[in-house]
């Protein structure tokens, strides 16, 4: 009889059923022939898990949506193990026992659950396929406690609210912010025609006002035209060329005339490098553009956030660096899609910094922050691209 095991743990407890028990488990469950019927039938995801919140049983449609790698079963598994979730295998504990799991919806529906009470979270859950590529899921978990033959598990019900959470964000910017923006271009236009003919024009630069306006609209266009092609495997990088100084100083010259710029000090750090490399110049500028855009939105008026690139190794590297400090559980989210300290319908920009960097610029985005130093987002690219 192999014996219940445990691990050490950052959240929930580690504890796994015994072997002999997960499988009487399993059998009882399964020996209920018309309601395994019933939850088959059941076009959304459910499993049942005991009380270690492994998998005793999993319907037709959880299992179709799986990402089994070495086992050939979902059953002892934990919903986060089965979904392939990045964090789920970072500890020998397993799903729910690492520091992200204390920000994981999922997680605390479960263990609400299993104190009685009725639970429904969302979650955003970062996995990795076979084919070793990430992608987002965005669900909703409901919890549901369930007494059976003298034992307690929960009943784990998962829709994938995707396309919901697509619709918010874009909702989001087509009607807020595009609409601001558009707004901003009409006033300039209303303001232009009662100015004192071409010389009242002049004095006000409304035409460099206009083209900046006009700019910010379709660059926002843009990255979302961008976010939508890159998750659906359509985007295509045109590499070539580049020069890390040029793109650098392209990036702070375009923000500094950007709305969020307006109280805050931008600019280019004074040991920025000039690295020749090879890569998509449009993508990789809207990945900087995203990391000066986050640092901006996260100054307080008259503080200063800085640009560098330089050479590491056989990348280049560009950094933005503010002063703010990320709390704790910012930091545990920051590049999950919808995630954003700035309300619903936001969290794509740095999402899309790691979406574009992993996914087609062959790099890799990281950051630090800390209460003495603030705030840095690193990206790293190859010399040449593969």
């Amino acid at each position: 009889m192999r014996s219940a095991t445990t691990f050490a743990t950052e959240y929930a407890p580690a504890e796994r059923a015994a072997f002999n028990v997960l499988q009487r488990q399993k059998q009882e469950i399964v020996g209920l022939g018309l309601l395994v019927t019933m939850l088959d039938a059941v076009p959304g995801g459910l499993v049942i898990l005991n009380q270690q919140r492994q998998i005793v049983y999993a319907n037709q449609a959880f299992q179709q949506v799986v990402v089994l790698k070495e086992h050939h079963t979902v059953v002892g598994l934990r919903p986060g193990e089965a979904l392939n979730c990045v964090h789920a295998f970072e500890s020998d504990g397993g799903c729910g026992t690492t520091k992200f799991c204390s920000t994981c919806g999922a997680v605390k529906a479960v263990l609400k659950a299993q104190r009685g009470e009725k639970n429904i979270q969302e979650c955003r859950i970062t996995r990795t396929s076979n084919d070793g590529i990430d992608s987002a899921l965005d669900l909703r978990i409901w919890a549901t406690p369930l007494r059976f033959d003298k034992e307690w598990f929960t009943i784990f019900a998962v829709k994938d609210i995707g396309n919901e959470k697509r619709r918010q964000v874009l909702e989001r910017i087509f009607f807020h912010d595009i609409r601001n923006t558009a707004g901003a271009i009409q006033g300039l236009a209303e303001l232009l025609t009662l100015s004192d003919g071409p010389e009242g024009a002049q004095l006000f630069d409304f035409g460099g006002l206009l083209e900046q306006a006009s700019v910010q609209l379709i660059d926002e266009i843009e990255a979302h035209r961008q976010i939508l092609a890159a998750e659906s495997g359509e985007l295509a990088p045109e590499h070539a060329p580049a020069s890390s100084l040029s793109l650098a100083s392209e990036v702070v010259e375009l923000y500094k005339r950007h709305v969020v710029a307006d109280e805050c000090v931008l600019q280019l750090g004074a040991q920025a490098q000039d690295i020749m490399f090879v890569t998509d110049r449009a993508l990789l500028k809207r990945v900087i553009g995203n990391m000066v855009k986050n640092a901006l939105e996260a100054c307080q008026p008259g503080e200063t956030v800085t640009v560098g690139c330089d050479r590491f190794e056989d990348y280049v590297r560009f950094w933005v660096h503010n002063p703010a400090h990320m709390p704790r559980h910012v930091q545990l989210q920051i590049f999950q899609r919808s995630f954003s300290t700035k309300g619903n319908g936001r969290g794509l920009g740095t999402y899309s910094m790691k979406l574009l960097s992993e996914q087609y610029l062959n790099g890799r985005v990281s950051f630090q922050s800390s209460q003495d130093e603030g705030t840095v987002f690193i990206g790293m690219y190859p010399l040449a691209a593969d």
